[in-house]
């Protein structure tokens, strides 16, 4: 079944930092003033590409990248995301590519308080799942909402169709719960748990986690986490019969354009 996917970032005892060192936003420079619009690239490579906590590529590396516009007046966004993955034709159908395809409006609810309102759509082409027994179209649609403080955040996603090839399982949610806490030298700690429910699937539903640290360098940012989940181990597995929610650690450089 789906492996379901959300890009690295890292590991902890983390590099001798520590919460006595957070970098304070007073402490900053004063950040340049962003044009009306943007438009960014980013490509990337990760050792294994997990989304909320189960591998999407067989527990092996994945190529990355995407194409973001941005609407600095108004806070509209959006973009594409695409990713290598190998769990629809794990799962009997085709297909070795994930394109996602997002958009949304972000902004304050006041200084310290934001929000993040949007619709994301996993394609997966030529997937055939459709056609598999015991599986529906891969193709998912999901609504969001988030709500940020700080470096804290409260997200959750509904899915508006079937999710990710469960059958009869529209509706089903994920919530997320998460921090990104800039720390001394560069390095940002990074902090999440999450729970999926698969409606109608309970069996396939579980809970995961990540603790990990990012840094930039050299224009590109580098990450490194530690992944994992609860999920059954005998529903979530490749081919050969590996665990694809397991413990592990996940490494991710990402540049962009």
């Amino acid at each position: 079944m789906k492996n379901f996917l959300f890009c690295a970032t890292l590991v902890t005892s983390i590099v001798g930092v520590s919460f006595s060192h957070v970098a304070y936003a007073q402490d900053a420079k004063a950040p340049e003033a962003k044009p009306d619009n943007e438009v960014s690239f980013n490509l990337g490579v990760i050792s294994d590409y997990r989304y909320r906590g189960i591998s999407q590529s067989r527990l092996q590396p994945a190529l990355q990248g995407g194409l973001d516009y941005t609407d600095n007046v108004h806070g509209f966004y959006a973009g594409t995301w695409m990713s290598t993955i190998k769990w629809t034709k794990d799962a009997g159908g085709g297909g070795d590519l994930e394109v996602d395809l997002y958009a949304g409006k972000r902004g304050e609810i006041t200084k310290d308080v934001s929000y993040d309102l949007g619709v994301l759509a996993y394609v997966y082409p030529a997937n055939g799942l459709a056609k598999v027994v015991g599986f529906a179209n891969a193709n998912t649609t999901e609504l969001y909402g988030q709500i940020g403080f700080g470096p804290g955040y409260i997200k959750y996603s509904h899915s508006v169709t079937n999710l990710f090839g469960f059958i009869d399982s529209k509706s089903s949610g994920y919530f997320d719960l998460g921090a990104n806490v800039e720390m001394n030298q560069g390095y940002t700690l990074n902090l999440h748990f999450g729970s999926q429910t698969v409606k109608n699937n309970g069996t396939y539903s579980y809970k995961d986690w990540k603790i990990g640290v990012t840094k930039e360098w050299v224009g590109v940012n580098f990450s490194l986490a530690m992944i994992g989940t609860n999920a059954n181990e005998k529903l979530y597995v490749t081919p050969s019969g590996k665990f694809t929610g397991k413990r592990s650690l996940v490494v991710s450089a990402v540049k962009t354009f």
